[in-house]
């Protein structure tokens, strides 16, 4: 006997399409969700429970804090340092940057990739080794030691520039690098002399990207932490390490509050003219491919100069201290050796493990703050690239884009602290993850997640739109559009966004420094620690491991340089 199975009717093409449209707006929906969750309960909430904890008396909102801090002198002393240091840092970062952008973008010369990654390592250096780099070279002793800058703004100053001059070189060198030189060419055959024409037609275009990287170095060097603390202490501090002494050394959270608004006020200032000068620049990008380089001509003026002015920028400024923290790290008490190393193995002082030990969990906790920066990151990366046909729709994607971006200049000691604040029971839940280690690479990965969106960004906004239609067109779902098109795209810039992720993530220290426990301490914070102490075996310590983890960022930054994509410089 044959069973006849009663089906109901084949869904019709409208259903079909419907039910399509349906899931993809899911997809769409929980692409946005995610991440703004990720954002609301591990940066939102901490921050505004720091900040309303200074706002907040006895239930109700006292304001009278703003009139208590600016009424004491050190605050206007230590807001003016601020700005004038991000200002004197830009200037020099934005006017050694430009002729190294040239020199590395635009002229052809053996060993080119090789000095753009070397050029790319002190800007994910961590920011202690950076002050380390900078006070071993500068103090009573060191190879500059005579000319008296040690504890000095000069030391601060030559420090931002050194960690800010390849944000400089990437974002205008990858704009340089696709311009048009039909323009240049057209001028010249006119009569108008090299200068004129780098005056009147090359620089007018590079604008925007020179804009997009100062507005970026001044907000770098605003929020400066680690490098200001050990360079320029509380006599150079800046309105980042005024929250941390603030904080932890007065736990004066109304003070620390009032900082934090201001230290916000600026950071959204810098983000909206870089935000502008990004979209400028961004739509250059998708012009055309890189133009031919050609090689160096020192016969002309304009080459010399910037051949010149890149030399004395790599290996004065960048170069030299990374030397000198080498040499210095082979010099023991006893003479030459390799001392300093060999006590990385055994606890320091008073510390609970090895520089060693801290070695593996920096590892471990940058591997975990690297994935969740990932999947946060490329989310919004992909919801941001897109460009919605209605006016509030693109508002929405452009709010979003600037709410992710926050996080690179809100406090990261605000954070942290936050962190110890606010995460008993977040959200209300009954869980205290203050006692979980998985806190501190969530605390990285937020500090992490913009480097990831504006390293992949770029990419996705470069694809012609065309690309997706045709896919479409030919049937493939939207599904398969992503994996086909956007994914296949980024590829390689997910594998850059993943090394500057990790290395941003393993020198992490403003956050880290409150969530660290005592028996799982960070490298970074192993190395502060360090410092503080007296006695010349643990400055040679604290020496000899900023080169292991100056090591570790330098050949994460090289297999980075390798996954570039061509004609994609400005990762920022």
């Amino acid at each position: 006997m044959t069973t006849t199975l009663a089906r109901g009717p084949a869904p019709t093409a409208p259903a079909a399409g419907r039910a399509a449209r349906v899931r993809t707006a899911l997809a769409w929906g929980a692409a946005v969700a995610v991440p703004v969750l990720f954002l609301g309960v591990f940066f939102v909430q901490p921050v505004a429970e720091i900040v309303g904890r200074g706002f907040v008396t006895d239930g109700r909102l006292d304001l009278s804090g703003f009139a208590e801090v600016f009424a004491r002198p050190r605050t206007w002393r230590v807001v003016g340092q601020t700005l004038a240091q991000a200002a004197l840092g830009t200037a020099g970062a934005v006017l050694l940057g430009v002729p190294g952008a040239y020199v590395l973008y635009r002229c052809r010369f053996p060993g080119r990739g090789a000095l753009r990654a070397f050029v790319t390592v002190p800007f994910v250096l961590p920011t202690v080794v950076v002050g380390v780099a900078f006070r071993s070279l500068l103090v009573d002793g060191g190879l500059l030691g005579g000319l008296g800058l040690d504890g000095t703004v000069t030391a601060v100053v030559l420090a931002l520039v050194f960690f800010n001059y390849a944000v400089v070189v990437r974002t205008v060198g990858g704009m340089w690098e696709r311009l048009d030189e039909r323009t240049e060419q057209a001028a010249r055959a006119l009569g108008a002399s090299p200068w004129r024409v780098l005056t009147t037609v090359t620089l007018p275009a590079l604008g925007p990207a020179i804009a997009s990287a100062a507005s970026l170095v001044f907000l770098f060097c605003a929020t400066a932490f680690g490098t200001v603390l050990v360079l320029g202490g509380r006599r150079y501090g800046t309105v980042e390490t005024e929250i941390w002494i603030q904080t932890t050394q007065f736990l004066d959270l109304r003070a620390a509050a009032v900082l934090s608004v201001v230290q916000l006020v600026v950071v959204a200032a810098a983000l909206t003219v870089a935000g502008r000068a990004r979209a400028r620049t961004e739509r250059a990008l998708s012009v055309g491919g890189p133009a031919a380089a050609h090689p160096v001509r020192l016969r002309e003026p304009l080459d010399a100069v910037a051949v010149a002015v890149t030399a004395v920028a790599v290996l004065g400024l960048l170069a030299l201290p990374l030397v000198n923290l080498v040499v210095r790290s082979l010099r023991t008490p006893r003479g030459w050796g390799l001392d300093n190393y060999a006590a990385l193995a055994v606890p320091q002082d008073t510390l609970a493990v090895s520089a060693w030990h801290a070695a593996s969990t920096s590892l471990r906790t940058a591997t975990d703050a690297t994935v969740i920066a990932l999947v946060v990151g490329g989310l919004v990366a992909l919801v941001v690239s897109r460009r919605p046909r209605g006016t509030a729709a693109r508002r929405a994607v452009g709010g979003l884009d600037a709410l992710f971006m926050l996080p690179l200049g809100v406090s990261a000691v605000t954070v942290g602290f936050g962190f110890l604040v606010a995460m008993d029971a977040p959200l209300g839940l009954p869980v205290d993850l203050r006692t979980s280690p998985a806190l501190v690479a969530v605390a990285q990965a937020v500090v992490a997640v913009p480097l990831v969106v504006r390293t992949v960004l770029p990419v996705l906004r470069a694809i012609d739109p065309r690309q997706r239609e045709v896919a479409a067109t030919l049937g493939a779902p939207p599904g398969r559009v992503l994996r086909t098109v956007d994914l296949a795209v980024a590829a390689r810039a997910v594998g850059l966004a993943l090394g500057f992720a990790f290395a941003a993530s393993l020198g992490e220290f403003g956050a880290t420094s409150f969530l660290a426990r005592p028996q799982e301490p960070t490298l970074p914070v192993v190395i502060f620690r360090l410092l503080g102490r007296p006695g010349a075996e643990n400055y040679g310590a604290a020496l000899a491991a900023s080169v292991l983890l100056a090591a570790l960022t330098a050949g994460i930054v090289a297999v980075c340089e390798r996954l570039r994509r061509p004609g994609i410089g400005g990762a920022w």
